[in-house]
């Protein structure tokens, strides 16, 4: 008897504890405003396009997101504060291209960017622009590189600091035509827009949202796009690969993601709102206009597209011999 009753009481608290689960499980969310975390400055490419689609993001999610600019250290210092927030789906994070390239730059990172993160999406992918000064006398890809070789280590690229897709381009760019530049990081990539416009710097790669408008405003020269095919915005500017420089594509991409131990409802409400704000046919249209096209994907999906961006960087990192500065 006494065995039978205690069986009893055990089923009775299985049963009590997978109620308090699902209770807690279904308990109400989003209930308040959240934070975006983006690891790099205002006027940088994924400030710019984080800040349209955080925008729409927040009208279907129901609550407001917040964006929080935390540049430095080519974004390290960002995703370090992302990884270790409370996984209570309060913060958000714009997981990005430079978390599959910064540990190949970097022996040790105060993060792990495969797996202290729960990546929901991709939002948005786009290719880098390579710019000029206005005065730089080199208009093409192939002018580019004459004039680089017959001044090593003269020529200098801004970027929005290592580790960084414009950075990173560079030095790929620079490993495959063999010529030799210096580089000079900045902590946004609006100091560098100005340096160069100012005639400092004499060229840099950009991810197309940021230097656009000064392209079109007729302060920066656009010499080529990293893409495989041209960027419609910019119909007259070729490919690096149209320029002479064979099998040359670098994307540049950006999603979200939670910090590790983030709840399934968690990811489940944000993948629900990301993919309801980028099926709105003016959010496209406001991509397309600003180089960006819309790439809306699951978390599984999302994890395998990291993990072969990972491998692919490897790869391109050990090519072009780039070391952290």
């Amino acid at each position: 008897m006494k065995k039978f009753s205690i069986i009893i009481y055990i089923k009775i608290l299985i049963i009590l504890i997978v109620n308090l689960n699902t209770t807690y499980a279904a308990s109400p969310y989003p209930t308040k405003s959240a934070r975006l975390i983006l690891p790099f400055g205002a006027g940088a490419s994924t400030d710019v396009i984080g800040r349209i689609f955080a925008q729409r993001f927040s009208e279907a999610w129901g609550q407001t997101l917040v964006v929080d600019n935390r540049p430095g250290a080519g974004g390290i210092l960002g995703s370090e504060l992302a990884a270790k927030a409370i996984p209570d789906g309060y913060t958000i994070f714009t997981y990005g291209i430079n978390q599959t390239v910064t540990p190949h730059l970097f022996k040790k990172l105060p993060y792990d960017p495969l797996n202290d993160f729960m990546p929901i999406s991709l939002y948005a992918t786009m290719p880098n622009v390579l710019c000029s000064n206005l005065s730089f006398p080199a208009a093409s890809v192939n002018d580019l590189i004459k004039l680089a070789k017959a001044n090593p280590g003269k020529l200098k690229y801004a970027s929005s600091g290592v580790g960084a897709s414009p950075h990173l381009t560079m030095e790929l760019f620079k490993a495959v035509t063999n010529i030799d530049m210096i580089h000079v990081p900045y902590k946004t990539s609006a100091q560098g827009y100005a340096e160069t416009i100012s005639g400092e710097i004499q060229s840099f790669f950009f991810n197309l949202p940021g230097p656009l408008p000064f392209v079109k405003a007729g302060k920066l020269r656009a010499i080529a796009v990293t893409s495989a095919k041209r960027a419609e915005q910019l119909p007259n500017v070729p490919t690096i690969i149209e320029s002479g420089v064979p099998n040359f594509e670098v994307t540049v991409w950006q999603g979200y993601a939670l910090p590790k131990g983030s709840s399934k409802n968690h990811i489940t409400s944000i993948q629900a709102a990301m993919m309801k704000a980028l099926s709105a046919a003016d959010l496209k249209q406001i991509f397309i206009d600003n180089g960006v096209s819309a790439a809306p994907i699951t978390p599984i999906e999302f994890t395998k597209f990291i993990k072969l961006e990972y491998i692919k960087w490897q790869k391109a990192v050990s090519l072009s011999g780039i070391k952290a500065e």
